[in-house]
């Protein structure tokens, strides 16, 4: 089992954001941090776990236990549906991508259970 944290920061909503991601598990251990432009909070914490799908997929897990703070993005993935336009195109993309894990589950934990990912989105944040 692979457990994948993510997170986004953003200065301004909308404003420059950034991405941390945090995985371990099956022998693996990996992070990421990145800058996407200029975004809502919301849209950084769906491409935020997007591209965490996207690195520990590679990894072909056979069980993979996402966590994240943002509420949105668990109830999102957790039912699958979205009713605001512009989140449903970042969730089909990660649904897609969940097609490829066997088992997959996504739980909703308190930010300080997300610290890995979260110092990882700020400290990219501040970069210059």
């Amino acid at each position: 089992m692979i457990e994948l944290y993510t997170d986004a920061a953003t200065r301004g909503n909308p404003g420059e954001s950034a991405i941390g991601i945090f995985y371990k598990g099956d022998g693996h251990k990996g992070m990421l941090a990145k800058k996407i432009g200029v975004c809502s909070n919301h849209i950084a914490e769906f491409i935020a776990l997007r591209e965490g799908i996207k690195e520990v997929v590679a990894l072909k897990p056979d069980v993979l236990s996402i966590r994240v703070d943002s509420k949105i993005v668990f109830q999102a993935v957790d039912t699958m549906y979205v009713k605001r336009p512009e989140f449903k195109v970042l969730l089909k993309e990660i649904e897609s991508l969940l097609n490829e894990v066997p088992l997959y589950f996504i739980k909703w934990i308190p930010d300080k259970e997300n610290a890995a990912a979260h110092r990882l989105a700020t400290e990219e944040l501040r970069k210059g």
